[in-house]
């Protein structure tokens, strides 16, 4: 249910349930979080590719799973959601998300969760949560630092589906097009040193969810380490 491919420095990790539109359940979670975990002490590593197998990305949470969860045990699924989220964030080196067909609710956090995103034409987004009577949780926090808040909003407070081009133009997306988009971020990546590319992730991170006066800090830190 998750393949995983590497070669020159690049692991691609692809969701690969195809006849499920790759829809999360417990089982993919724990594989895809496994091979994160895996990769990610690898010293060889340079970059990461997420990607799903057949005519989507991910049609979001296994919809099976989300009927038979109780209030006993609904706050271990999407628990196991963050985790995968948080370790794509760790890894020490630039993940792409590689997007196409849909990208919904789980599958649009996790999307989220990579550093940059190159969704094919005609992709759709979504987060239709509160269609189905929950709220959309964990790294759907990321998204009004993607988008900004207002634009965050209406996704998750219609649970409409925006396409490729809007999602561009929102700022969800860094790039439409298919893999030769992808193949040329990639190529961009790998002519950069390694050691500056790990310290920029971290701070990329830390940038995110630390005050300005300890970003700044931790970058001078950094900056004389690279030196040395």
């Amino acid at each position: 249910m998750v393949d995983v491919e590497s070669e020159g420095g690049v692991t691609r990790i692809f969701l690969n349930r195809p006849e499920k539109v790759n829809a999360l359940d417990s089982a993919v979670l724990g594989q895809l979080l496994a091979a994160l975990l895996r990769i990610s002490e690898s010293p060889d590593l340079r970059a990461v590719v997420l990607a799903g197998r057949g005519k989507a990305f991910c049609g979001g949470a296994d919809v099976k799973e989300l009927s038979a969860l109780t209030a006993a045990n609904a706050g271990r699924f999407v628990q196991n959601i963050h985790a995968v989220c948080d370790a794509i964030r760790k890894l020490p080196v630039p993940v792409i998300a590689r997007l196409h067909g849909a990208v919904i609710g789980a599958g649009l956090e996790i999307a989220a969760a990579c550093d940059l995103r190159v969704a094919a034409e005609g992709t759709r987004f979504a987060m239709p949560e509160v269609r189905l009577g929950i709220p959309s949780v964990v790294e759907a926090a990321l998204l009004p630092r993607l988008m900004g808040a207002g634009r965050a909003a209406w996704l998750v407070l219609t649970g409409e589906a925006i396409d490729a081009r809007r999602a561009y133009e929102w700022g969800l997306i860094e790039e439409v097009g298919g893999v030769d988009a992808v193949d040329a971020a990639l190529k961009a990546i790998l002519r950069n040193d390694r050691e500056a590319l790990r310290m920029q992730k971290q701070l990329l991170q830390l940038w995110d969810e630390a005050p300005l006066a300890t970003s700044i800090e931790k970058s001078i830190e950094l900056f004389g380490r690279a030196h040395r």
